[in-house]
């Protein structure tokens, strides 16, 4: 492990100890099957029990974790479990494009998943028959960068060709409730679209046009919010409350927006983010961000601090040959819990790594 902490004046004291108010560790290792930079992870999501946890990217399949096998004591001399990915996932499913995004749909029980693809098409999976139950085909076969329900299972999704299409998977395919077009006739790439997890009507959405926009799903005409001040693309939106808003940009930084005015709360620098999409996950409960980076960390933030409060490095690390360009390319905070947490991370390469937290006392 490899964990930065920067050095402050004694006078900072007092606000040194709240930041480091975490105790965060590897846990555990799972080894990709894949011997190169070709097995990236693009999405991992946590199941609504928090139990199980599933990974998307370009391998064409949907793999499932248990996490309570992930966590088992089983460590070595460093302290840290190392799996395969054969032992480790439990089962998978073939899709038949690259995924880019993953979404458990509300009210299916965790047995409905849904993802985006490279070709464009939304595929909703029944995890018992493990068998696709719904699909949407309406961006032209742009790909889909971001899948998303609201808490009634109204379902939206992001596309390289400018839109977000909104739809009600219990309302026949050909119907939809919406299209969003951000961006106008620029049509600049849709790259995450998110409606509020307390089940407000606002829905947030990341362009390619370096803005950030919530809108009313009561009136999807206009913005509500435009959210300005990233200098290149805005790709991962985040509602950390009903009242804020986390976005992050290929210009190497995160914002935190206040939705009642679209005002910049707090800007959040140290990662390194130029060109991929390195993952943006907020634990709501401990109001912690993490993020990766392209020079294969992964980031936490504390909200109330502008820089890290945790940085922990996946293996090798800062190497230059072709072949170990990697980066940490998802990541997905498990939501429950007050005083731990848990932080699952991806890599460009495959590799999963699984990070657990307490409050120190």
């Amino acid at each position: 492990m490899n964990t930065l902490r920067p050095h402050k004046p004694e006078q900072d004291q007092e606000q040194e100890e709240a930041r480091y108010e975490w105790d965060l560790s590897l846990s555990t290792v799972v080894s990709s099957s894949s011997s190169s930079a070709c097995d990236v992870i693009g999405a991992i999501e946590f199941d609504p029990t928090d139990t199980v946890v599933a990974t998307a990217g370009i391998s064409r399949k949907i793999r499932f974790y248990g996490l309570p096998s992930l966590l088992r004591t089983n460590a070595g001399i460093s302290g840290v479990t190392s799996v395969d990915q054969a032992t480790a996932c439990e089962y998978y499913i073939c899709t038949p494009a690259k995924l880019s995004s993953l979404r458990w749909r509300p009210g299916s029980g965790g047995r409905v998943i849904g993802s985006g693809d490279y070709d464009g098409v939304v595929t909703e999976y029944d995890l018992e028959k493990r068998t696709p139950v719904f699909e949407r085909d309406e961006h032209g076969g742009r790909r889909v960068w971001s899948v998303d329900y609201t808490r009634h299972g109204v379902g939206a999704s992001g596309s390289d060709d400018g839109t977000v299409q909104v739809w009600d998977p219990r309302c026949p395919p050909e119907e939809s409730v919406g299209v969003v077009r951000p961006a106008g006739i620029c049509r600049s790439a849709v790259c995450c679209v998110e409606f509020d997890p307390c089940g407000g009507p606002a829905v947030a959405v990341g362009c390619a046009d370096r803005r950030g926009y919530v809108y009313d799903m009561r009136k999807l005409v206009d913005p509500a919010l435009t959210l300005k001040g990233h200098s290149k693309t805005v790709s991962y939106v985040r509602f950390l409350d009903g009242g804020t808003v986390v976005t992050a940009g290929t210009d190497g930084c995160l914002k935190l927006w206040s939705v009642e005015d679209g005002r910049v709360i707090r800007t959040y620098e140290g990662h390194v983010n130029n060109r991929n999409f390195v993952g943006l996950s907020v634990w709501r409960n401990g109001a912690l961000f993490g993020c990766g980076s392209e020079n294969n960390r992964v980031f936490v933030y504390d909200k109330r601090w502008g820089k890290p409060v945790w940085v922990d490095g996946f293996e090798p690390v800062g190497v230059s040959s072709g072949l170990d360009k990697r980066f940490v390319s998802s990541v997905c905070w498990r939501q429950s819990g007050v005083d731990q947490c848990t932080l699952v991370a991806g890599g460009s390469d495959g590799v999963l790594q699984v990070y657990v937290g307490k409050r120190k006392p």
